[in-house]
């Protein structure tokens, strides 16, 4: 029996659209990935070598390990690296934790208040950061925590509230009432119902949203650079302005193998937690729009 001409006809259409569509997948894959990997052997090239041939890989012979060494002690990238990990771990955590609370309590619960105070997050949202600075600045002097691993941390975890109260209401809005009211039948409180029960159903949301703020806070410059510019802020100032002072330093002298060892030094915390936490990202944001 032949087959019918329209449909051979779209099927063929198909398959070229499909092709089209991974060969273009595939050109954006190379532009994405190759800086990646060039940055990555040129920090194992010594600086004659990169200024030889920059594209070529690097021989085995002269691999250059220095580099690491040198970014790492002479451009302390180690005082940067414990400050930005410091930094980040606990205001990731404050975030989660209380972002989780505020979105529980403000999605399961009904005040008077509490419509408003949700539109107030959530305008938190819509301003540009860059207006927060200068009232920031100067309540952070008022209370002595400029200069301070406690003050980014605070205002790390106030700017990234907002974002995580969004996306975790609406999935503790989604989980079902019956858990809920199943776990005070059988003697929960309130809080032993949060803990054990409504915040381990939402782990989706609370992975996507730790990541998403891990890798926000890690690479973050601005308020960084604000609040840690005196003198007494060089001992508490993290990777990317670490990152910055190399750049500098690198042009000057022509160090461009210690500026690359620096950049895989930022960005190797940011490729493993998403390479070990993928499937979780894809899961939370899957059951997010599903809920959405």
């Amino acid at each position: 029996m032949n087959e019918n001409p329209s449909h051979a006809a779209r099927q063929r259409g198909f398959s070229i659209s499909r092709a089209l569509i991974f060969a273009v997948l595939c050109g954006y894959l190379v532009w994405v990935v190759y800086p990646v990997f060039w940055v990555a052997y040129s920090s194992l090239k010594p600086d004659a070598e990169i200024f030889r041939d920059a594209f070529a890989l690097p021989s085995s012979d002269t691999i250059a390990w220095e580099n690491y060494a040198r970014a790492w002690r002479e451009a302390r990238f180690g005082d940067y690296f414990f400050n930005s990990l410091l930094v980040t771990g606990v205001s990731v955590t404050a975030i989660v934790l209380l972002g989780a609370m505020s979105a529980y309590a403000l999605s399961r619960f009904y005040h008077p208040l509490g419509k408003v105070t949700y539109g107030l997050f959530l305008a938190g949202l819509m301003l540009p950061v860059q207006l927060s600075i200068v009232p920031l600045f100067f309540e952070l002097r008022a209370l002595g925590l400029l200069d301070s691993r406690l003050g980014l941390i605070l205002v790390y975890t106030a700017n990234g509230l907002p974002f995580t109260i969004f996306i975790l209401a609406g999935f503790f809005r989604a989980l079902p009432s019956s858990l809920y009211e199943a776990a005070v039948v059988d003697g929960c409180s309130e809080a032993v119902a949060f803990w054990r029960v409504m915040l381990p159903l939402a782990r989706p949301g609370l992975v996507t949203v730790a990541i998403f703020q891990f890798i926000g806070i890690w690479k973050e410059y601005f308020f960084a650079f604000m609040f840690t510019s005196g003198d007494a802020g060089a001992g508490v100032r993290t990777l990317p302005l670490g990152l910055a002072n190399l750049s500098l330093t690198a042009q000057y002298r022509s160090e461009y193998g210690s500026l690359f060892a620096g950049v895989m030094v930022v960005t190797l915390p940011i490729l493993i937690v998403y390479l070990l936490l993928q499937k979780q990202l894809v899961k939370g944001i899957t059951a997010g729009a599903l809920k959405g």
